[in-house]
């Protein structure tokens, strides 16, 4: 049983043809602008880096960016780890993450809502698809 539902998973991922790579926006030195310009655009690479990282930091001299493709797990834990730093205030540290293409980019104005599934909830059942066989294999 197990053997089949592993092989009938994998079978999905694959025909799907699936594979995950985002494009992200890089500034990998502190910058003063956003760093969300054409030429700071990079794709992220294939099945590791899934996330894509922004840092935001406040100091004397005015807000500072640095943006790169991560891995999920990497990104997860330096944005925790930073938490307690991100008061918007002078000497303030934020990390965030997302895995959608470009979306460490300026704020997106909103959509309306639409029928068809984001890719963010795409990347995350694919995670979860993984994670599932990943436990089932072992």
């Amino acid at each position: 049983m197990r053997l089949l539902v592993c092989t009938t998973l994998l079978g999905f991922v694959l025909s799907a043809g699936v594979a995950l790579q985002i494009q992200c926006y890089q500034c990998e030195e502190f910058q003063p602008n956003d760093c969300s310009a054409p030429e700071f655009i990079v794709n992220c690479t294939v099945n590791v880096q899934d996330m894509c990282q922004k840092e935001v930091m406040v100091t004397n001299a005015g807000t500072q960016y640095r943006k790169s493709c991560a891995s999920s797990a990497a990104c997860l834990i330096a944005s925790s780890g930073y938490q307690q730093f991100c008061t918007g205030k002078l000497n303030s540290v934020c990390i965030s993450c997302c895995n959608t293409p470009l979306c460490n980019g300026p704020k997106q104005k909103k959509r309306p809502n639409s029928s068809v599934a984001p890719a963010s909830q795409l990347h995350g059942s694919l995670l979860l698809l993984s994670l599932l066989l990943a436990n089932l294999l072992t």
